[in-house]
């Protein structure tokens, strides 16, 4: 099997990525199990309400331990290397595990749920609640992540399609209990996604360590031996991340402020939603720029223009034709006016989805150059325009509703991949002037 610093094919990198691909698709039916278990509860309201709430506030943890997948792939090339990274990940983890502590068992879980989110106090105790086993979650996801990265960098990616289906079989099988002895919290949801998320690391776990007793000790062409090292690369991943998980909630805010402030807010998260189930399958084309441009940057120019026009065409579809409504009406519920406010903020997404295989891809090649650092300064771009944009059409046209939302987004992501473009290439023309 060919490695990534390896000649490869087009056939063998399309192997490579289908598989990764498919798990993210996976990766939806895992929530939509998780949210049909509860919505058959005597109280579904108050149970996913206060299961979205715990969700809602667990990508402040959950993104930097995500984060290793990357770190892992890009870094790790001998056991050294492996070691240095794990050692920062135990760093990451052990405060994950102090955050999720401090929100389900002091005050500070009630403050934050009922004071900060403003909610009632029964679905404030519901999030709290979930808190007990979602404070777990961070820790084997971010298991899965680090193992994955060594997956992937030996292009053993159908692991990650394996991983998911036992996952989901396990979860889907703790659901029919749960459903069997009665759902009466929102703790039992992210009880059945924590059990899930068990099954994927330890399998990732399994897999990856055979691969790592095949790694050499140290490899003469790595440089990466102490952690500190390791961070150069991984804390502009984290500090980005910590800026761009508050987006969607300074987003959603100021939607609440329009004209029909709760028609907008919900249309902007059902579009989304389904934005996102267009866009999952295209999410890895950072991976397949960090492991092979420097090696074959033409067989990574070449795959990125043949499925890189993909998405914007299947959401064109969606949004523009009546496919979109059926799926919204007939598989996501949605009807009357939430339909047509829905379309409508699909639409704005459009741009959203032209851009994104592009702007992944470069972040694939700027973090195989390890200028990571790069990354944080565009994400910064993106969280501001994001949030200028959002402002100036709430100001302007407050009857658009949830299209506000999408147009915001795409505006921020066209700055991201502009600014990236415009840094990665002073950042190299000055290294030339230098050599």
């Amino acid at each position: 099997m060919p490695h990534a610093n390896e000649p490869v094919s087009l056939r063998r990198l399309l192997l490579f990525f289908i598989p990764m691909g498919i798990s993210v698709l996976l990766i939806n039916l895992s929530h939509v199990i998780i949210n049909g278990t509860l919505a058959r509860s005597d109280n579904p309201e108050i149970i996913l309400a206060g299961y979205a709430l715990a969700m809602s506030l667990l990508v402040v943890t959950e993104k930097p331990a995500v984060l290793f997948r990357q770190t892992c792939s890009a870094l790790v090339r001998d056991r050294v290397s492996f070691r240095a990274v794990r050692r920062i990940s135990f760093f990451v983890f052990g405060a994950a595990l102090v955050f999720g502590a401090t929100i389900a068992y002091t005050p500070v879980g009630h403050w934050v749920f009922g004071g900060a989110y403003g909610a009632d106090p029964v679905v404030e105790r519901e999030a709290v609640h979930a808190y007990y086993a979602l404070m777990f979650l961070s820790v084997f996801s971010g298991v899965r992540c680090l193992y994955q990265g060594v997956i992937i960098y030996k292009m053993r990616t159908k692991w990650l399609t394996i991983a998911m289906v036992f996952r989901l079989a396990g979860m889907f099988l703790l659901s029919q209990y749960f459903l069997y002895v009665g759902v009466d919290s929102a703790l039992q949801g992210t009880v059945i996604f924590v059990f899930g998320m068990m099954i994927e690391a330890g399998l990732s776990w399994w897999e990856s360590s055979k691969l790592i007793k095949q790694l050499p000790e140290k490899d003469e062409e790595c440089e990466i031996t102490e952690p500190k090292q390791v961070a150069r690369f991984y804390n502009p991943l984290l500090y980005s991340s910590l800026i761009v998980v508050w987006v969607l909630p300074i987003l959603n805010a100021l939607l609440g402020t329009t004209d029909r402030g709760t028609l907008a807010v919900a249309s902007f998260a059902v579009a989304g939603s389904l934005m996102n189930l267009v866009l999952g399958f295209f999410t890895y084309f950072h991976q397949i720029a960090l492991l092979f441009v420097k090696s074959n940057p033409a067989i990574v120019r070449k795959f990125t223009l043949m499925l890189g026009f993909i998405p914007p065409l299947l959401l064109s579809l969606m949004a523009f034709t009546p496919i979109g409504e059926w799926m919204f009406s007939h598989i996501l519920g949605v009807k009357d006016e939430l339909l047509a406010a829905c379309t409508h903020a699909l639409r704005g997404f459009l741009p959203f989805v032209l851009v994104f295989p592009w702007l992944d891809t470069l972040n694939g090649i700027v973090m195989a150059h390890g200028e990571t650092k790069l990354m944080f300064g565009s994400q910064v771009a993106n969280a501001i325009i994001t949030a200028l944009t959002i402002v100036l059409l709430v100001l302007l046209i407050p009857s658009w509703n949830g299209v506000l939302g999408s147009l915001a987004q795409s505006a921020g992501v066209f700055a991201e991949v502009l600014f990236l473009t415009w840094l990665f290439r002073r950042s190299h023309r000055t290294a030339k002037l230098a050599a």
